[in-house]
């Protein structure tokens, strides 16, 4: 049976973030698997993506983007074909039944919302892309909705967590050199490495940029292979490919 976890400052807003239980996949991709990107069979993929679908709005379009880790944000008006989907990190809409989705295997999904201004969007934030300001610029483009920071309600769904995410100095360096305060998000490790803590970044980032209402569902993908599908486990685990899980939200009629 299909999971839908749903965050407590997001009540009223229709919203889910799914794992990988339910769906037709089978194999390394067994369950709820809607990355077209991935190895799948594209026909399962596809009945997947409309049971998600279903699972939360039935009747609405699932709207994707293909994402190519970056800080780029789409505002959506109309439905968009797979074929067609803009390569873009973000999403923005004010229009009634349409369902953003974005897919992650251990990267960070947020979903966004502004109640009041009937503003909606949602993120997948990579390291590369939360460092750009991914989720900075999805709040710009609410803004020229209508939208107002002050009063968007921000929601970081399940993601690899500090415990599984081993990075290397260096790599821990790039942020540090960004910001002196983001040391704050590395614990050390065995040597030359560190544990990043990427979800509490990603929140870091929506607070400094003024959202007041920021929740952490603190569910870590790579420790839960019943649960979600995980990037950085499949590897260690020398699987031939993975796949992806999906984050959604709409604004219902």
């Amino acid at each position: 049976m299909m999971e839908l976890l749903r965050a407590r400052n997001l009540a009223g807003v229709t919203h889910g973030f799914a794992g990988r239980k339910g769906g037709v996949s089978r194999g390394v991709h067994s369950g709820l698997n809607v990355g077209l990107g991935s190895r799948d069979e594209r026909e399962a993929v596809l009945h997947n993506r409309d049971l998600a679908r279903d699972a939360l709005l039935p009747g609405a379009a699932l709207v994707t983007v293909r994402q190519v880790h970056s800080p780029d944000v789409v505002t959506v008006t109309t439905p968009i074909r797979e074929e067609e989907r803009p390569p873009a990190d973000a999403m923005v809409t004010d229009r009634p039944g349409l369902i953003l989705g974005v897919l992650t295997a251990d990267c960070v999904p947020v979903l966004f919302a502004d109640r009041q201004a009937r503003v909606v969007g949602a993120a997948h934030a990579g390291w590369k892309g939360a460092i750009a300001g991914v989720t900075d610029n999805c709040i710009t483009a609410m803004e020229a909705l209508g939208a107002a920071r002050d009063h968007i309600a921000c929601a970081i769904g399940p993601c690899i967590g500090r415990t599984s995410y081993e990075v290397t100095e260096d790599f821990a360096a790039r942020f540090e050199q960004d910001h002196a305060e983001n040391a704050r998000f590395f614990t050390p490790g065995r040597e030359g490495h560190c544990q990043f803590d990427i979800a509490a970044y990603v929140a870091s980032r929506l607070a400094d940029a003024g959202i007041r209402s920021i929740e952490m569902l603190d569910e870590d993908t790579y420790g839960q292979p019943d649960r979600f599908y995980s990037y950085r486990r499949s590897c260690h685990r020398g699987e031939a490919d993975y796949g992806r899980q999906i984050s959604m939200i709409a604004l219902a009629d």
